[in-house]
């Protein structure tokens, strides 16, 4: 009866890990297939509006440092559970006529996703040590699943449903309530009892290693190029002759698609001692896809490109976070290092919507933004092979 308990125990705390997932994305891919009718609603500029997508993303990079440390007070159980307060808080101020509390909502979005991005991996590391692969490829999947739904539902949400951008957006608090009752009560059965872990800094010996700068840019050139496609990819297409309905709908087939990638890239790199096969074939396979994408190919050729962009943008993810805890040795070193790459490498991707949209702005064209995705494509590749070898962060 004792082994019944526990597994189902267990089974609730991988539940409310998936949950926990669900939330990480939604709140912020639901906005790039409708941030034309944000934009033209308030009356921004284009760069503006880029800037709602980066606004969390700096959110990301300031609270990135900071969340070991709630945790450290707490626990990774009570921080996660924290963190998801904060979003449901962000997604409802968000929610409103008003400019400044909109911005001020995204805000909020950016903290409570970041405290959550920041803390699974070390939960992961901590309770399931030997399975990190697999697990992140669970969390990873399970994040990118309703990150892809919510870019295909936002267009039918806003306008076919009539709910306009406010209520569409505000719809995803019902995730994020979810969340909270779920996480409440698995985050007291955890698989595995132990002390709690204390986090103290350890920030200088992480910033004299080069594995812990590649795996940051690493981190940080593939959150770039997700949240760019994500934020444009659909005015992109729009610009392409695509109907603004289809090229919604595009988006979240590039997120569906990524799904197998997501799941068998960490599970596949959990088993082999360095990564740097699995990193050469989907930097490949992406820059292929965006250079498509450059050319205009038509419906075919647009499909083909963005499916090759959704492997390598799902394969890239779950590899940054599985890293995370392949190149430490505990949970504390895991949460250090997840708190370091998470703060550098948003703060690069948080550039992006704001330098691409501000690119068009400028051109009136998106081929000098798609050539700049293709020069960040090439930086991923190297800091990932980097990134991808054998050694432990604190081993230089």
């Amino acid at each position: 009866m004792q082994t019944f308990n526990k597994k189902h125990y267990t089974i609730l705390f991988i539940t409310g890990i998936i949950l926990l997932a669900f939330n990480l994305r939604p709140a912020i891919t639901s906005v790039g297939p409708i941030i034309g009718i944000i934009r033209e609603d308030l009356a921004i500029s284009n760069w503006s509006a880029g800037f709602l997508t980066s606004l969390p993303l700096i959110a990301f990079a300031i609270m990135s440092p900071l969340a070991p440390r709630i945790a450290n007070r707490t626990s990774n159980e009570k921080a996660l559970l924290y963190g998801l307060f904060v979003l449901l808080a962000g997604i409802l101020i968000r929610s409103t006529s008003s400019i400044v509390l909109l911005f001020a909502g995204t805000v909020l979005i950016g903290v409570g996703i970041a405290i959550i991005n920041v803390i699974l991996p070390s939960l992961i590391k901590s309770n399931f040590p030997n399975k990190i692969g697999l697990m992140t490829g669970v969390y990873t999947t399970s994040m990118s699943v309703v990150a892809a739904t919510a870019s295909g539902l936002s267009v039918p949400l806003t306008t076919s449903l009539d709910l306009g951008w406010k209520w569409s957006l505000a719809s995803w608090s019902i995730l994020a309530v979810v969340g909270i009752i779920t996480w409440t009560f698995a985050m007291n059965k955890s698989p595995v009892k132990h002390e709690q872990e204390l986090y103290e800094p350890s920030t200088t010996k992480l910033l004299r290693s080069p594995v812990a700068w590649q795996v940051t840019l690493f981190m940080g050139s593939q959150s770039f190029l997700f949240y760019v496609t994500i934020s444009w990819l659909a005015e992109i297409l729009i610009s392409h002759g695509f109907a603004s309905s289809s090229a919604g709908w595009y988006v979240a087939y590039m997120q569906f698609i990524s799904l197998p990638a997501t799941f068998f890239t960490p599970v596949i790199a959990g088993k082999l001692s360095n990564q740097k096969p699995v990193v050469a074939v989907f930097g490949v396979i992406g820059m292929i896809g965006y250079l498509m994408l450059y050319l205009e190919p038509g419906h075919l050729g647009t499909f083909v490109a963005i499916t090759l962009i959704g492997i390598m943008l799902g394969a890239s993810i779950s590899l940054a976070l599985a890293l995370l805890g392949l190149r430490s040795t505990n949970a504390r070193q895991a949460a250090e290092l997840s708190g370091m790459a998470q703060s550098f490498g948003y703060t690069l991707a948080s550039i992006g919507p704001i330098v691409i949209g501000l690119l068009f702005d400028m051109t009136n064209s998106w081929k000098p933004s798609i050539l700049t995705i293709l020069v960040m494509g090439v930086v991923l590749i190297i800091f990932g092979l980097g990134a991808s070898r054998n050694k432990f962060v604190l081993d230089e």
